[in-house]
């Protein structure tokens, strides 16, 4: 097994600044775009990362959830402005998904995006699977 990876705390947030976090997250990380129905039209590229790893520091009485379909994703919104800047995901239930795009400074994280088939949910969620767990869980622990 590989060792873990530096990690560094990164604030984020919705457009209004009402909802906050802290994710905190290598130099280098993998991130997914879904086709799904929601994820599609609000435009989210998915960073999943374990429950350890993520931190809400302003907004907690902000959120909205929305959920749908099997009902074990959690879409959080801003009910001020309406942005989902992180949510629980259902691949990942024991971790959260943030929005890269909400990150206030991405400056010296290289994101490495790739597509994922969400409207084939059901076939390809096992790949998400390892995001969650902590690195030293991992086989491979150079995200």
């Amino acid at each position: 097994m590989g060792s873990a990876p530096d990690l560094t705390w990164r604030a984020g947030g919705c457009h209004c600044g009402a909802v906050r976090f802290d994710v905190a997250l290598p130099d280098r990380v993998e991130a997914q775009v879904c086709n799904c129905s929601i994820c599609e039209k609000v435009g989210f590229i998915h960073i999943i990362v374990p429950e350890s790893r993520f931190r809400l520091t302003a907004g907690r009485e902000q959120l909205t959830d929305y959920t749908f379909n099997t009902g074990v994703a959690h879409h959080l919104f801003c009910r001020t402005c309406g942005v989902k800047s992180f949510y629980r995901p259902r691949s990942n239930p024991d971790g959260w998904s943030v929005n890269a795009r909400c990150l206030d400074d991405p400056t010296g994280l290289s994101i490495a995006v790739e597509p994922f088939d969400g409207r084939h949910w059901e076939q390809h969620a096992a790949v998400l699977a390892h995001l969650s767990h902590e690195p030293s869980m991992r086989e491979d622990a150079s995200v």
